[in-house]
């Protein structure tokens, strides 16, 4: 009852947030856009465009996860439900555009859009203080093998309101006393074996305990496995990277299609870029640097040059300090703020070395340091190299190897232009966030020793 409760009180919630933030719209196209608008439009003609509106809306909000109120910070949910306003915005303007035989002023709009703004803060702000007062903090436990301090990342993600942390114990120590968990409604498992963790699990589901497991390899890639019957046994086949070939076409196309239109709409920022790297050193515009793509192959990546000429003259490869590197220009610490420096890659692109989604293309050098505590790393290759990616989208500049090598698998388990797409419209929203925005550890060296699948 008390999840029926939940699920339909966020249901509320969420269609309150939608019917709010239309409302700044729907009287911005009555009172302005609709009049001014190719006749005949009648009036269901203006209810359609509302429609229009709050199916965009509602997608992009799902795309942003704008409504996850019980795990998201505040700014991040108005962020969301404010860019996904933006958008909705932009392309009713364009359909209004298409209606009209002028340019409509944007005025309207833009006050609209502040408005807007307005109203998902406030929902936000209410939205979280009826949750948290109607559903207290979870009674939770953690329990670990090879990676421990997950409940102080819990805290210092400010989930301590979803999540009462009262018990953190050992693997061994739950093997000893199962008694432990008694009591509890949620169990996170934070690099527990599969043996030991199958038993967990099996204890939990039958006491009905909500379960968090954190991955280790072997799980990521048999989350891609695809049930079937065989010898009247139920089976999980388990084909690494071997997506259809209509995917793979149809990956190529988009490829293709999206790059040659970014360049043309990027150019004018492209020569402003080169203009500036040139005028303040007189150093070359470009950075040529050796990369790794699909099953291994070499090539040269090109990037704006946002280092010193002689950023690497020992001829050592260096991972970026991020914002507190010095060897970082002026022009180069704009132009990665923006995401500008990675506009080259799109030559890459169509040139069939990178694709749009993907892994980020690693340095040998570095790709070889990586494997040699952690030889997994290798798998990343079975894909081609990506402008962006899933481990660009949900981690931080900070994140660890070990969980983006883990974000990376788990997008190459499920080859799909669905996933594509959506792992494409949500880099639209991390462009506006700061680059070396601080990932929490949990339990890591370097590159986390865990060779064990």
């Amino acid at each position: 009852m008390t999840d029926v409760k939940h699920d339909l009180g966020l249901r509320v919630m969420k269609m309150f947030n939608i019917l709010l933030l239309t409302v700044p719209f729907s009287v911005c196209w009555y009172l302005y856009y609709a009049p001014r608008t190719a006749a005949p439009f009648f009036n269901k003609g203006n209810w359609a465009i509302i429609a229009l509106y709050i199916v965009i809306y509602m997608a992009y909000c799902k795309i942003y996860d704008a409504f996850l109120i019980s795990i998201s910070r505040m700014a991040e949910l108005v962020y969301s439900q404010a860019l996904a306003a933006f958008i909705a915005d932009g392309i009713l303007y364009v359909v209004t555009y298409l209606l009209t035989k002028h340019i409509p002023h944007p005025a309207p709009l833009l006050l609209a859009f502040i408005s807007q703004i307005i109203l998902a803060a406030v929902w936000t702000y209410i939205a979280r203080l009826w949750y948290f007062a109607v559903f207290p903090p979870k009674r939770s436990a953690v329990i670990y093998d090879k990676r421990p301090g997950l409940e102080t990342v819990v805290s210092e993600y400010g989930l301590r309101k979803k999540f009462d942390i009262l018990v953190t114990a050992g693997v061994a120590e739950y093997l000893d006393d199962p008694g432990i968990l008694g009591g509890m409604e949620v169990v996170f498992l934070s690099g527990v074996h599969s043996h030991e963790r199958n038993l967990i699990l099996k204890r939990c589901i039958a006491q009905g305990i909500e379960i968090y497991v954190i991955p280790r390899i072997g799980d990521t890639i048999m989350s891609g496995a695809k049930q079937m019957h065989m010898l009247h046994l139920p089976i999980l086949n388990v084909g690494w990277q071997n997506p259809p070939a209509e995917y793979l076409i149809l990956k190529r196309a988009m490829d293709i299609v999206i790059a040659g239109l970014a360049l043309v709409i990027a150019s004018p920022f492209m020569a402003v870029t080169a203009a500036a790297i040139k005028a303040v050193d007189g150093g070359p515009v470009f950075y040529r640097q050796k990369r790794l793509t699909k099953d291994g192959r070499e090539f040269y990546v090109m990037k704006f040059r946002s280092m010193r000429v002689d950023a690497e003259k020992d001829g050592i490869a260096r991972l970026s300090a991020g914002s507190n590197d010095d060897r970082i220009t002026p022009v180069g610490r704009v132009i990665r703020k923006c995401r500008i420096d990675e506009l080259p890659q799109l030559f890459n692109i169509l040139k069939g070395e990178m694709t749009i989604v993907g892994p980020r293309p690693e340095r040998p050098e570095i790709a070889a340091q990586y494997m040699e505590e952690l030889p997994e790393f290798a798998l990343r290759l079975k894909g081609k190299a990506g402008l962006t990616g899933y481990a660009q989208v949900y981690g931080k500049y900070n994140t660890e190897p070990y969980d983006k090598l883990q974000m990376d698998l788990m997008y190459l388990a499920h080859p799909s232009i669905v996933e594509d797409l959506r792992i494409m419209f949500s880099t639209v929203k991390i462009l506006f966030m700061p680059e070396s925005t601080e990932g929490i550890a949990v339990g890591q060296t370097t590159a986390t020793k865990e060779p064990e699948m």
